[in-house]
């Protein structure tokens, strides 16, 4: 399986640079999370001078599970709050809603703490093949936080091959649940009235997706919110978020088919023994129970 154009929208992750978001669209459709998914975090860190917001979920009290394309290439610390509301609009004197750098090589633990985020490292699976090889995907990587989260109770993993009991027909018929941050996708107060990024509310948003594909790397939604069957789906911004299935986390969110994010996107599976191995090999996650 390999995405129609998977060059103009694979890398969902939010971009900033000088201060100023750039093609930063997040959850379509949806609605805000507020307190649903305590567990999923913002994530910020630098890769090759620039800036970067990915979403990522709590799977044990010091790992963060996220992309393969959000940690990749990281320098520096990776910053991690999980912050339900980010920025209701933007600040006064135009500084960008999460925390900058004083070096294009990567945020400090001191400039982490300053701003009140969580500090970690970035680990990217070691397979990850970045988007060349849809047999070998694994678009997967975590952040080791340097200190415990005890105040909030990590998702529970899936097990292995959970998603294998959808056959086609079940799973189009089976709605996931993704959440994630970003802007929203809708057409702005004023001028010209097509759906486009919307940089402000910056929020942890979800939305439901029913279930259009799978293949032994990955799943793919109907993100279009005027489908029936669904509320939205995910665009950039949303990177490495969760998709859940009856509070399984199942998925991490990879790509996008379209601009404007209002038909296929494409999951991660993390129920695969590619990904399982390595999470509890390396890191002790596995799945509960």
């Amino acid at each position: 399986m390999t995405p129609s154009r998977p060059l103009a929208v694979i890398g969902a992750a939010a971009t900033l640079i000088a201060g100023t978001a750039l093609g930063a669209a997040a959850i379509t459709g949806g609605q805000r999370d507020g307190d649903q998914h305590p567990n999923v975090a913002l994530i910020t860190s630098y890769a090759g001078g620039r800036l970067s917001t990915c979403t990522a979920t709590l799977v044990s009290p010091t790992v963060l599970l996220t992309a393969g394309h959000c940690t990749a290439g990281v320098s520096g610390r990776v910053g991690a709050t999980f912050e339900s509301v980010i920025a209701e609009q933007p600040a006064s004197d135009g500084s960008p809603p999460v925390p900058i750098a004083s070096s294009p090589a990567g945020y400090t633990d001191a400039e982490l703490a300053a701003a009140g985020y969580l500090t970690g490292t970035a680990h990217t699976h070691p397979g990850y093949s970045s988007f060349a090889d849809p047999r070998n995907w694994n678009d997967v990587g975590v952040v080791v936080l340097d200190e415990p989260v005890n105040d909030v109770a990590p998702a529970e993993l899936a097990a292995e091959g959970y998603l294998d009991q959808f056959t086609p027909n079940i799973l189009n018929e089976t709605i996931f649940t993704a959440v994630g941050y970003g802007t929203e996708v809708r057409p702005a107060e004023s001028g010209p009235q097509n759906p486009t990024p919307q940089p402000y509310p910056f929020v942890r948003r979800v939305a439901d997706a029913p279930g259009q594909k799978l293949t032994e790397q990955i799943l793919q939604v109907n993100s279009n919110e005027k489908d029936p069957r669904g509320t939205g789906g995910t665009c950039f911004g949303d990177s490495g978020g969760p998709a859940f299935h009856a509070d399984h986390l199942v998925t991490v969110t990879s790509y996008s088919n379209t601009q404007n994010c209002r038909y296929i996107a494409g999951f991660q599976r993390v129920d695969i023994p590619v990904v399982q191995g390595w999470l509890a090999e390396k890191f002790g996650v596995t799945p509960a129970g």
